[in-house]
């Protein structure tokens, strides 16, 4: 067996046996939190960032950050997105950034009229500090590391390095969820989503980090195993993953995966030259029928439930009236409050404040761009126009970064269903303006030139 096997596969059981730990131990989860800043800190400081060592404990942050969430293990509610600011405000002392990408210096300038006017627009028995953070972090998460990654030039080797630094916090993730409920087919008894599968969390992020780990295994599989041994575990996590983000029943993370690998192959077979494409036409035609068997053999431990959840129906079999599990009703009235307040929108948080006096419903937004509408009103729409035409015209300009779309894709497609409680949209957003070279540049990966 190779070293770089071994290397993988030792990684691997170690994360295996940290969920293990974490479901015996719970406390050993805040330890780990500590760890990983700690050691995050540590190693950027110590190489002084000379390999965008931020990126691949940013990544490992991303990975993680479900599993902190279901364990009680986070020392601070955001502690994804505010480890990751820092790791990043680290990063640009050692290495700077582009000042192309003071772009997305405008983009964060564009939300301050609305902080301000939440100021005086948010009900004053609100706790107007949390409020906003609760909102504000993941726009600003976002725009901190965009204007790190803007063109900033990476070899193809570190972006698969940087794919594996998100796959190992992710195996800790399965196995806690296996620890926590080994048998699926004893919890499933309806169609909604499943707090029993997702590790006693809320299934819609659980099942957008199941996605992203379909999606990244999927990237390890093709790009990243070397022997037939790393494609065999590869494949295998890649099915696991997928069951396990199906039976959660929240539908976004795992329509996301499929439409992330969807973007990735299509995107491989163009830049394909023509011996290759035969092989990539078989790897798509193998893939759906790999998934295929992988919804079959859910559909048989959910006893067909999870079929009429992906139809919309109860568990009698019964069409239900709304689509979207009610956030319908939540994107209505925020497209409401974008009508009646078109310029500076309603302040940042207020959303919440006013759907629970016009409706009597409580609850924050889970669309990201109704949101930003309501709230930012005219600069929400600039904003929004920001994030979504640059990271495509650079694509376009240079090709190689062959995961931007499938990265940009995970962002809008998360959004639309979990806005960014989780920095992970917020952070492989950013992860879409990187210039990826075949070969590393003249001047260090760091380059900006």
């Amino acid at each position: 067996m190779k070293k770089e096997d071994r290397s993988y596969i030792f990684l691997i059981m170690l994360h295996f046996f940290l969920g293990a730990l974490i479901f015996a131990f719970p406390f050993a989860s805040k330890i780990y939190t500590l760890a990983i800043f700690a050691f995050g800190v540590y190693y950027i400081v110590k190489t002084e960032n000379k390999n965008n060592e931020v990126l691949i404990v940013s990544a490992y942050v991303v990975g993680v950050e479900v599993l902190l969430r279901m364990t009680n293990g986070m020392i601070l509610n955001e502690f994804g997105k505010y480890s990751i600011l820092f790791f990043m405000f680290l990063g640009m002392i050692y290495s700077r950034f582009s000042k192309n990408g003071l772009l997305y210096g405008v983009f964060l300038l564009l939300l301050i009229p609305g902080i301000i006017l939440s100021t005086t627009a948010l009900n004053f028995e609100t706790d107007i500090r949390k409020a906003i953070a609760f909102n504000i972090s993941g726009p600003v998460c976002l725009g901190i590391s965009s204007i790190y990654c803007y063109q900033r030039k990476i070899s193809f080797d570190r972006l698969k390095q940087l794919i594996t630094a998100f796959s190992m916090p992710l195996i800790t993730t399965l196995a806690y969820l296996y620890f926590y409920t080994p048998s699926v087919e004893d919890v499933i008894t309806g169609t909604q989503s499943n707090f029993e599968t997702s590790g006693g969390f809320g299934p819609n992020q659980v099942s957008t980090i199941l996605g992203l780990g379909v999606f990244v295994f999927f990237v390890q599989l093709l790009m990243n195993s070397k022997s037939r041994l790393l494609q065999v575990i590869n494949a295998g996590f890649v099915l696991t993953f997928a069951f396990r983000g199906i039976v959660t029943f929240s539908r976004g993370g795992v329509i996301t995966a499929v439409v992330m690998i969807l973007l990735f192959l299509i995107v491989l077979f163009f830049q394909a030259n023509n011996n290759a494409r035969p092989k990539i036409a078989l790897i798509i035609m193998f893939s759906f029928l790999t998934g295929l068997g992988v919804w079959g053999y859910s559909s048989f431990e959910t006893k067909g439930l999870i079929n009429k959840r992906y139809a919309n129906e109860d568990a009698l079999g019964r069409k239900k009236k709304s689509q979207l599990g009610g956030r319908e009703v939540l994107m209505e009235s925020e497209w409401q409050m974008f009508l009646d307040n078109p310029i500076l929108g309603v302040g940042v948080g207020k959303n919440k404040e006013l759907r629970k006096q016009q409706t009597g419903i409580d609850l924050a937004s889970h669309n990201e761009i109704t949101r930003m509408l309501a709230e930012h009103g005219l600069f929400g729409i600039i904003d929004l126009l920001i994030l979504f035409f640059t990271p495509i015209l650079l694509f376009v300009n240079n090709r190689q970064n062959i995961l931007a779309l499938s990265f940009l894709t995970f962002w809008l497609l998360t959004i639309n269903h979990a806005a960014m409680r989780l920095a992970a949209p917020a952070f492989v957003y950013a992860l879409a303006l990187l210039s990826v070279q075949l070969k590393i540049p003249e001047k260090g990966e760091n380059s900006l030139e």
